[in-house]
């Protein structure tokens, strides 16, 4: 069980950047502007330290993520069954969080004062692949402004560390690991002024847009947290039915508890693996998926986040008074947060990088950076939740799928070849 001071570590930072907003919301709306227009350098120093540090630490992290998979081999009789699952789940949870928010708008009346590029790019239809997905110059992909170029480009590096020559593998990937940890530490060093950065931001911010902001996320809370225990309560049980029908229930909520409570104990899905690895394995899942699918889920797979992605999305076109509506919007919304809950969950600080995603693709500023982030903290302890369990209700459904198909092919081995004759 998850002690009192885990606990009190793993919230104590949230709680910090949530005292730090508060805060910059209680200067913003109490000192008059010239006084808080003194913060704003402080903001923007935050916000420029995170573009310089997030390129080098996605390339890092994706290539020495995939140079490492030396055990992809093993994975290939599941591969394709869990990509059915997880685009599955992922693509429900979508489309559940894109029904919420156009019933419940999470920015309803609010309109943020920030500087509009001259376009925003509401439609990124098929034109647009080459541009998003790669770029014409490799200076190109130094700039923050083409984050799933650099992600391909990262891919190409580590399949080419993959494919290289054992005596060469073992020095490019640790060459990729080390990068990977150490612009991992300049990140971590970047937070340590998070707070300041927060405080600055929401006290201009508040101070030109008053406390209409703050209403909006209060009303983003309950939005997220109502629907989102929906989710977890009635798409979960109904997963688990489809997994073993009125048993997947019962084992499912009898022993779902553990990984439960260590991810609203912790708001990290992989300090919750053991404990889905331990409740995995009381339910009766065959080890060989949950030791595969539970790991690989806590990195590709994250229900949680997708809806939040969409919440997120939905708050941009909230603010700045665009129509979110449309089927090029929508769906582009979709795959956008398909991506937050799985390319952006392989990397570490992965929030950060969907968040940038999000303004890349639609061409919002990035001074709207830290108010759609904020929305991350809040929604976390939930999103946490749903990505933890969503992995271990997705490893019955794909254990059972699996058991289908080895009974059949078994059954057909079985048939005499005298009567295939």
């Amino acid at each position: 069980m998850t002690s009192p001071n885990q606990i009190i570590k793993s919230y104590r930072f949230p709680v910090i950047l949530i005292t730090s907003i508060l805060l910059g919301a209680l200067a913003g709306s109490s000192l008059n502007g010239d006084m808080i227009q003194w913060l704003k350098p402080l903001g923007d120093i935050f916000l420029n330290l995170i573009f310089t540090a997030i390129v080098p630490m996605i390339f890092f992290s994706v290539s020495s993520a995939i140079a490492r998979s030396e055990s992809i081999a093993r994975l290939r009789a599941l591969f394709i069954t869990m990509s059915i699952v997880f685009v599955f789940t992922g693509l429900i949870a979508a489309i559940y969080a894109m029904i919420t928010v156009h019933l419940f708008p999470p920015a309803e009346g609010i309109a943020l004062e920030l500087i509009m590029p001259e376009q925003i790019n509401t439609t990124a239809g098929f034109s647009q692949l080459s541009s998003i997905f790669t770029v014409s110059d490799f200076s190109k992909l130094l700039s923050h402004e083409h984050i799933l170029a650099l992600i391909v480009f990262a891919i190409l590096v580590g399949l080419a560390v993959v494919t290289s020559a054992k005596d060469k593998r073992a020095l490019l990937t640790s060459f990729l690991h080390s990068g990977e940890e150490l612009f991992m530490n300049v990140f971590g060093l970047i937070m340590y002024y998070a707070p300041i950065g927060f405080f600055a931001y929401f006290a201009v911010m508040v101070n030109d847009l008053g406390t209409q902001l703050l209403n909006s996320y209060l009303r983003i809370a309950l939005v997220y947290y109502s629907a989102g225990l929906v989710y977890f309560l009635v798409f979960f049980t109904g997963y688990a039915y489809l997994a073993q029908k009125k048993m997947g229930i019962k084992l499912f909520w009898h022993h779902i508890f553990l990984p439960m409570i260590t991810a609203i104990g912790t708001c990290s899905s992989a300090a919750s693996i053991p404990a889905s690895l331990a409740a995995a394995r009381q339910m009766k899942i065959s080890p060989e998926v949950y030791e595969t699918v539970i790991p690989l889920g806590t990195i590709i797979h994250k229900e949680g986040s997708v809806l939040g992605g969409v919440f997120k999305i939905a708050f941009l076109f909230g603010v700045f008074h665009l129509d979110f509506s449309g089927l090029p919007i929508i769906l582009t919304a979709l795959g956008i947060s398909l991506l937050v809950g799985t390319v952006m969950g392989a990397i570490p600080s992965g929030g950060m990088l969907g968040e940038l995603l999000i303004l890349n693709v639609y061409g919002f500023p990035p001074s709207a950076l830290i108010a759609v982030a904020a929305i991350s903290i809040i929604i976390d302890p939930l999103a946490t939740l749903i990505n933890v369990t969503g992995n271990t209700v997705s490893s019955m459904m794909i254990d059972n799928l699996l058991k289908a198909k080895t009974n059949k092919k078994e059954q057909q081995d079985a048939i005499p070849t005298w009567t295939m004759q």
